[in-house]
């Protein structure tokens, strides 16, 4: 079904039919991602509808581990409340909190050291041991330097918005670490200043867990850029050096050795 087919009164009877004790609650909707199309239901509730091929199976991992994994995480996180069976829609869809603030792309962050902290600590906590039967992604698990060439045509890009001896300086320190030995740990593998929420002026939670996986061939490290990226608010010079810094220090977010 296209996205252009889904209205508040299919989204409504999607929802009456199934979960009948949430039909009468206000559903609007908002601003939608790649995968999947976005509905509010009331206030505390969001409506996730599949829109790609690879997308059930996103929802499917994210209904199966999010619920355990916010338990423990400092910041809030979109954790799937009920399941919906294909029907009138022909992919299963769910019904999962909803995180409010605004994307980092587009708001400003304006207390940074809580929001360092604030992604520090959700790191972390993220960063930990997870079980043998945890997602797992062949594709991204892999040793940094083996990405250096798709590392330099990107940067080849952007070379006129970054400082490109620096740039290279930290990718050359990345590539020399020691490999990781410690064990599988989770990562949210997609976190990008889009995917994280500031209300306040401050990074207040983090959304879209789909390419969520344990990460055990690479390194937990290589998987924080986009906290550190040119396009992050926390990698802004006004941010302040000792800031960005810190955000780019990755000590505090290693997981534990066993």
């Amino acid at each position: 079904m296209e996205r252009a087919g889904i209205d508040e009164g299919f989204v409504r009877d999607l929802v009456r039919d199934q979960h009948p004790e949430l039909a009468d609650l206000e559903i609007r909707p908002v601003a939608s991602g790649w995968d999947n199309q976005l509905w509010r239901l009331g206030n505390e509730l969001a409506v996730r509808l599949p829109m790609t091929e690879r997308a059930p199976a996103l929802l499917h991992k994210e209904f199966r581990w999010l619920p355990e994994l916010a338990k423990r995480l400092p910041l809030p996180i979109p954790t799937p409340q009920h399941f919906g069976e294909p029907t009138a829609l022909p992919r299963p869809w769910i019904i999962a909190t909803w995180v409010p603030g605004e994307p980092a792309d587009g708001a400003e962050i304006s207390n940074v050291h809580q929001s360092v902290d604030n992604l520090a600590r959700f790191l972390r906590a993220l960063h930990q041991p997870a079980p043998e039967d945890a997602p797992t992604n062949a594709g991204r698990s892999v040793p940094l330097a083996t990405l250096t060439e798709i590392f330099e045509s990107r940067l080849a890009a952007v070379a006129e918005a970054v400082d490109v001896r620096r740039v290279r300086q930290v990718w050359s320190q990345a590539i020399a670490a020691p490999p990781w030995t410690g064990p599988a740990v989770w990562l949210h593998a997609d976190l990008h200043p889009a995917n994280a929420l500031v209300s306040d002026g401050t990074i207040s939670g983090i959304v879209n867990f789909g390419d969520l996986f344990a990460e055990s061939g690479g390194s937990p490290r290589q998987r924080l850029g986009g906290a550190v990226s040119a396009r992050s608010p926390l990698h802004r010079p006004s941010a302040g050096t000792r800031s960005s810094r810190r955000a780019a220090d990755l000590g505090p977010c290693r997981p534990p050795h066993p």
